[in-house]
């Protein structure tokens, strides 16, 4: 299984959907998660503040 596909400390946009309306947005990297349901996890930090959440890599782009 491939592993990750981003890094601690890279920017990525996240991708708003209606589940997390309001939270598109660029975004750093601050912890790798396991893969749960054939998606790898990651936490992320908004660069506009403090907020983190857990998102799926599918959500994730290259900042």
């Amino acid at each position: 299984m491939p592993s990750h596909a981003f890094k601690v400390g890279q920017k990525v946009l996240l991708s708003g959907s209606s589940l997390m309306r309001g939270a598109a947005g660029t975004y750093k990297i601050v912890a790798l998660l396991p893969e749960e349901r054939g998606d790898w996890q990651y936490r992320v930090q908004s660069t506009d503040g403090n907020q983190q959440r857990v998102v799926w890599q599918s959500q994730l782009a290259p900042a």
